[in-house]
């Protein structure tokens, strides 16, 4: 097996799955990249190399020179960041992912892993129990470019054989990485408002239930469709996944237990449209049926998880 090149790294997700494959292949197996040559510090434990996925010549010449047999495509605007700049983020969003398939397809690359979202569902999609087939009908950019891209992933798997997987994540929850401009990522930046005794303001309305997942289930969930078999495989635009579904009041409930002074006030903003886009529940049963995904943890364990960590992890010096 050749090297894996992280594109993207230093998001959120990319700062995660970057060491859980590390750990898994050793840090010599792993490249981190991203386009900010200031990231690189938190990848002393493996290669880096600064990046801007846009530039299809220096991708290229990565992929050659460290003999990339896997690439994990990540970097994205996302949705409320998407729609402050739409035509900006189509051109990251798009142009970065044909830049991936085309090197993969040149350079005959392995694995390609590039993550949708629930963003590729819109106002008309069935929105409990969301199912892997349904109509789509998103309303951002960020949305729709993601579900073009599940498009561009299928044809190239089906016209060139690159074998591309994808997910389609729902809101991701950590601990070791601030809030990176998504619409579900008032559920990050409600646990560090709680660590520093700060009150919490949520763009969304109390009773707005979307579909999120813990981010040790989301990385455990990319490791298991990568080392899947390919003749396993049904779907080769996304998987639907699922870990639970919660509203802002639900969470916010869930964090009492642990600092009871915490207080929360709604001022719903441009964000709660996006929302009430999205589905409520995901169903995750061709996942679940092609490759035995199955989630660890529900809101009562990842609250307790995070509470415990993320004080430490960011040197917050506050008392509950």
């Amino acid at each position: 097996m050749g090297k894996i090149l992280v594109i993207g790294a230093g998001g959120q997700l990319g700062t995660e799955l970057t060491k859980a494959l590390a750990e898994k292949y050793g840090n010599n197996a792993v490249i981190a990249s991203d386009f900010q040559d200031a990231v690189k510090q938190k990848f002393s434990y493996c290669g880096f190399e600064t990046l801007n996925v846009m530039d299809k010549a220096a991708l290229a010449l990565i992929v050659e020179t460290h003999r990339i047999s896997q690439i994990y495509h990540l970097a994205a605007i996302l949705s409320a960041a998407g729609e402050k700049n739409p035509l900006h983020a189509w051109d990251l969003n798009m142009v970065g992912l044909l830049n991936v398939l085309e090197v993969a397809k040149t350079y005959k690359v392995d694995k390609v892993f590039w993550p949708s979202s629930i963003a590729v569902f819109g106002p008309n999609t069935i929105h409990e129990q969301t199912p892997q087939q349904t109509f789509k009908d998103p309303n951002t950019v960020y949305g729709i470019s993601k579900l073009a891209g599940e498009h561009w992933c299928e044809y190239y798997y089906n016209t060139y054989g690159v074998d591309v997987r994808s997910i389609r994540y729902p809101g991701l929850i950590g601990y070791k990485s601030l809030p990176g401009g998504g619409t579900t990522d008032y559920a990050v930046d409600i646990y560090h408002k709680a660590a520093l005794s700060q009150k919490f303001t949520c763009f969304l309305k109390e009773e707005t239930y979307l579909p999120m997942m813990y981010m040790d289930d989301a990385i455990n969930a990319t490791l298991q469709l990568m080392d899947a078999a390919k003749e396993s495989l049904s779907i080769r635009t996304s998987y639907n996944i699922s870990g639970m579904s919660f509203s802002p009041k639900e969470i916010y409930q869930s964090i009492l237990s642990f600092y009871p002074n915490f207080e929360i006030e709604y001022q719903p903003d441009f964000r709660q449209q996006i929302a009430d886009s999205w589905p409520n529940s995901i169903d995750d049963s061709v996942a679940r049926k092609d490759w035995n995904w199955k989630p660890a943890y529900d809101l009562s364990s990842m609250t307790a998880t995070i509470v415990k960590n993320l004080p430490a992890y960011f040197n917050y010096n506050t008392t509950k």
